[in-house]
């Protein structure tokens, strides 16, 4: 091994040389050569660009394309597509592929081989990151702006830590069956029988069985029928019943509620709070935007904005926020606060990279969010718009059809719900003061409606479809659980 090591140090001639270690190259390679069944355990951690030497480069390469075609790849077969190439022949030619797998070691050691050379990698990326970053910024060029520098570097620091995510690949039947008892038993410890994270409201959580890590929620509606409402509320009732501790599987996170981020794409954070405080104060949000408010309600006001300081809610209102920087930013928020539920106010105000056509662009954003979803082992609750398709239809109640731009919505979304307000459309029916026998039965009709709301769950993965319906005080934008006639003793919420 020294003597190779010796030919490949006298390659290496720069005063700083980026960080690497040939031995372990050559270890891994050797390795591989021996034995082919060493690539599987390292394939998908290691590519050809990860090795320092562009000689060792293309070795894996070619070796790695022949165990992928089921073909040989050893010191022989490799001979004959390295015998022209004149880094190889530098070193000896393709007796050096004969003496790098006859000082292999052991192939037990591949995979910290592996490791070790993936790591190397990314400190030189690093390097040249940092070098890239550093030479821009010193260059005054008037078209580009320090705070675009900003995020473009970023960008690239967030997808070279994207890389490093190792693929998971099979896994035994076995560890599955574990996994789904495991959960099985949180869900049972809870006595609630929920899976998942609570909203807040039974009705919904015994449809759903909680916000189930990993699922794409959507949640869709036509304007005013209270879509952000119902989302603000949810997210509110997570955040107020947030207790930190130590979970079933031993680890430390949420034990109950959780940290909540949410990208208010419409309405501005200052916005999205007055709503949430008129909830928490019962006072109408309208007087809080006029401060018209009496000293008791002020009082009210106050007092729900101090015990609403330490919620863990987090909200970024940057307007047209592109799909990778939802991703980039939900990353941070985990990794600073941790994160247990994301939501995102509304879905077609996010931004993808396609520019074919508005369809592919959508299916690309709810491609990314159920990828944030999963990759974050989160419940990401998404709103969307409906068309207009309903207000020409007697029964307005929504259906999966109406969902704007569809297709990919509703075939990459685990759970999708629709918010209806019949009394929303009734109000508008009013008639006139004189049609005593319309305006009797138009108030008959009303009084069937007044103060409540549909949730319409028009598809899940993981359970039935149907209808939960709850109350709805407008004046204060709050959904709560709708007391039944045969609830003795339980009142609205």
């Amino acid at each position: 091994m020294n003597e190779i090591t010796a030919i490949r140090s006298q390659n290496d001639g720069t005063a700083n040389p980026m960080p690497h270690n040939i031995e372990a190259e050559q270890q891994l390679l050797g390795a591989i050569l021996v034995n082919n069944d060493v690539y599987d355990r390292i394939s998908s951690l290691v590519k050809p660009e990860h090795f320092h030497d562009p000689v060792h480069q293309r070795i894996f390469e070619i070796a790695s394309t022949r165990i992928r075609k089921n073909a040989l790849a050893s010191p022989v077969t490799l001979k004959a597509f390295m015998e022209e190439d004149e880094g190889l022949k530098e070193l000896g030619g393709p007796a050096y592929l004969a003496r790098i797998a006859a000082a292999a070691i052991s192939a037990y050691a591949a995979r910290d081989y592996a490791q070790m050379i993936y790591e190397l990698a990314v400190r030189r990326d690093l390097i040249r990151l940092g070098q890239d970053i550093s030479a821009r910024a010193a260059q005054m060029d008037v078209t580009s702006e320090p705070k675009e520098q900003i995020v473009e570097a970023e960008q690239r620091l967030y997808k070279l830590a994207e890389q490093g995510v190792a693929e998971r690949g099979f896994q035994s039947f076995l560890k599955a069956v574990t996994d789904a008892v495991n959960m099985a038993n949180a869900a049972y410890q809870r006595e609630g029988g929920l899976a998942g994270i609570s909203t807040g409201l039974i009705d919904l959580d015994k449809k759903l069985g909680g916000l189930h890590p990993s699922d794409l929620i959507i949640l869709a509606g036509r304007p005013s029928m209270g879509k952000t409402s119902l989302a603000t509320n949810v997210a509110f009732n997570i955040a107020k019943a947030y207790k930190h501790g130590l979970k079933h599987d031993g680890s430390e996170g949420a034990v109950d509620g959780g940290v909540v981020g949410f990208f208010s794409l419409e309405m501005s954070a200052e916005q999205l709070a007055a709503r949430i405080l008129s909830e928490a104060s019962e006072v109408p949000s309208e007087q809080i935007r006029r401060g018209d408010m009496t000293e008791g309600e002020f009082r009210r006001f106050v007092e729900a904005a101090k015990a609403l300081e330490a919620c863990p809610l987090y909200i970024d209102d940057t307007p047209a926020l592109p799909i990778s920087q939802v991703a980039a930013r939900a990353r941070r928020l985990k990794r600073t606060h941790g994160l247990d539920v994301l939501m995102v106010d509304y879905l077609q105000l996010l931004r993808g990279t396609s520019k074919e056509s508005r369809v592919q662009e959508v299916s690309e954003i709810t491609q990314g969010l159920k990828a944030i979803a999963k990759e974050l082992n989160i419940p990401v609750i998404a709103l969307s718009q409906l068309s207009r398709n309903v207000e020409s239809r007697e029964d307005k109640r929504p259906q999966l059809s109406d969902l704007r731009e569809s297709g990919s919505i509703e075939q990459d979304a685990d759970v999708v719900m629709f918010v209806y307000r019949d009394e929303y459309y009734r109000e508008r029916e009013k008639p006139g003061e004189d049609e005593h026998e319309k305006m009797a039965t138009w108030q008959a009709k009303m009084e069937t409606v007044h103060g409540k709301a549909e949730v319409i769950i028009g598809k899940q993965r993981h359970g039935p479809i149907g209808t939960v319906e709850l109350s709805f005080e407008g004046r204060f934008t709050r959904f709560g659980n709708l007391a039944k006639a045969w609830q003795q003793g339980e009142q609205n919420f």
